[in-house]
C-alpha cells in the first residue's frame, strides 16, 4: 500500500496543484466586480442640493466651468479631460475643518502623485477673501503640487451654481444673501464622464483610505 502511493505520489500532487489552479479561475470568473454608484441629485441630502435639480433622477454630470487658479491661470473642465478627480470646497481663514481637510488632501496627493490619470480640484466659498495671492500663500504653505491640484476661485454666483447644482457638496446659509453658503466636510469623486460616484469624510482617516480604495476601482471600471 506504501509502495502504491508512493509512485503515485507526484501525480497526486500535480492534480493538488490543478484542482486549485482551476478552483481560483472558476473564483475569479463568478466573482462579481465591483462598481462604483453613480450619484444622482434625488439620492443626495436635500439640503445640499439645489430646488431646481432635487428631482434628477438621471444623467447628472458636472457642468463646465470657468475659474482661476493659485497661479492666476484659467482652470476650465478641458484640464480635467480624461481624468478622474477629486473635488471639495474650502477657504483658506477656515480654523475648524479646512486644515484638516487640507492635510488630508495633501495625504490622497502624495500617494497618488505618480498616477497621471488622477486630479483634484479645491473651490473657495469666500472668493471675496480667496484672491489668486491668497490661494497661492495658502498653497505653498501646505505643499499642494499644482501640477496635479489646483485651488480655485472666480465669481461667487458660478462657485455657488457649481456647489449646489453640480458637486451637490454645499448648503445654503439662508441668511438672504442669493449666493452664500456653507461647505460641508465632503470630498467629491469625479469620473472621466463627469459623474459624481463616490462622497467622503474629508476629515476621517477611514473614509480617506476608503476613497484610495474606490479610486482603484474606478480606474479599473475606466
Amino acid at each position: 500500500m506504501i509502495s502504491f502511493f508512493s509512485r503515485y505520489k507526484f501525480f497526486a500532487v500535480v492534480l493538488l496543484i490543478l484542482s486549485i489552479i482551476i478552483i481560483s479561475i472558476i473564483y475569479q470568473i463568478l466573482k462579481p466586480t465591483e462598481v462604483l454608484p453613480i450619484f444622482q441629485p434625488s439620492k443626495v441630502n436635500a439640503e445640499l442640493v439645489d430646488s431646481t435639480i432635487q428631482h434628477v433622477k438621471k444623467y447628472h454630470s458636472i457642468s463646465d466651468f470657468s475659474l482661476i487658479n493659485q497661479n492666476g491661470k484659467t482652470v476650465t473642465q478641458e484640464d480635467y479631460k480624461g481624468k478622474i478627480y477629486v473635488a471639495d470646497f474650502f477657504f483658506t481663514t477656515c480654523q475648524t475643518i479646512c486644515p484638516i481637510m487640507t492635510d488630508n488632501m495633501v495625504e490622497v496627493q502624495n500617494k497618488l502623485k505618480n498616477d497621471s490619470e488622477i486630479m483634484l480640484l479645491s473651490h473657495t466659498v469666500t472668493p471675496e477673501i480667496d484672491s489668486v495671492a491668497q490661494l497661492k500663500k495658502y498653497a505653498l504653505k501646505k505643499g499642494v503640487d499644482d501640477t496635479k491640484w489646483n485651488l480655485v476661485t472666480g465669481e461667487k454666483k458660478e462657485i455657488y451654481k457649481l456647489a449646489r447644482k453640480s458637486y451637490l457638496a454645499v448648503k445654503s446659509d439662508g441668511n438672504g444673501d442669493e449666493y452664500d453658503m456653507i461647505h460641508t466636510e465632503n470630498f467629491i469623486l469625479v469620473d472621466k464622464k463627469k459623474r459624481i460616484r463616490g462622497f467622503y469624510d474629508g476629515t476621517d482617516d477611514i473614509d480617506i483610505q476608503q476613497l484610495l480604495k474606490d479610486i482603484e476601482i474606478l480606474k479599473r471600471e475606466n
